[in-house]
């Protein structure tokens, strides 16, 4: 897949996301130090969760969450990984063990990738892009999945604001390629309005 240049979107694209990320910081910001207050409370480790994804053209980053499993959830996966939900190299499981309490609700409503924003504003992520991946996953990717990494990864995408959980990691890649060849602010912004909608009105996810 060719990906052309187009420097007055990808322009527009990252002032956008630099107004966008700063302003839903401001105005996100009570509701987030409720959050990580109710972390903090419930079992007083940390609040944040940094993670290294891979990001456009193969470059690592370390990117951040609100923290909604137990500290030792790393080392729980691999008695887990027989149990994914999802085909590749993604691992998803509906009824995930190693989530908090608190953990589940900010998961349901998406609320746990609000730290995010710190990453668009360093340049990691965008606010639209398809999910970051893990170096573990991207391992196992074949020539055709890693069209996801010729374009910045987002907080959210296509695959969130639309099938989310109710497909597997084939067409997932298959919607964000779809996103890469259709990518204009308009589609972003429509995105961004239908992750609105999910975070209200949650579409399943965990």
């Amino acid at each position: 897949m060719k990906i052309s240049s187009r420097p007055i979107y990808h322009t527009m694209k990252r002032g956008f996301d630099l107004v966008a990320a700063t302003c839903g910081l401001i105005l996100l910001s009570p509701g987030m130090l409720w959050i990580a207050f109710l972390i903090k409370k419930e079992d007083h480790g940390p609040v944040f969760y940094k993670q290294v994804r891979v990001g456009k053209n193969g470059k690592t980053f370390k990117m951040y969450k609100f923290r909604s499993m137990f500290v030792n959830a790393d080392q729980m996966l691999d008695k887990l990984k027989a149990q994914n939900d999802v085909d590749g190299p993604m691992f998803k499981m509906k009824n995930d063990p190693r989530i908090t309490k608190i953990g589940h609700f900010i998961r349901k409503h998406s609320l746990d990738e609000l730290p995010q924003f710190f990453n668009v504003l360093k340049g990691d992520m965008s606010l639209v892009g398809p999910r970051p991946p893990l170096p573990s996953e991207v391992a196992e990717y074949s020539e055709y999945d890693k069209q996801r990494l010729y374009v910045i990864p987002g907080c959210t995408g296509l695959w969130q604001a639309t099938e989310r959980n109710e497909v597997g990691f084939k067409e997932m890649v298959q919607l964000d390629i779809e996103y890469i060849q259709k990518a204009s602010i308009f589609f972003d912004l429509w995105i961004i309005w239908k992750t609105v909608e999910i975070m209200v009105k949650p579409n399943g996810s965990y």
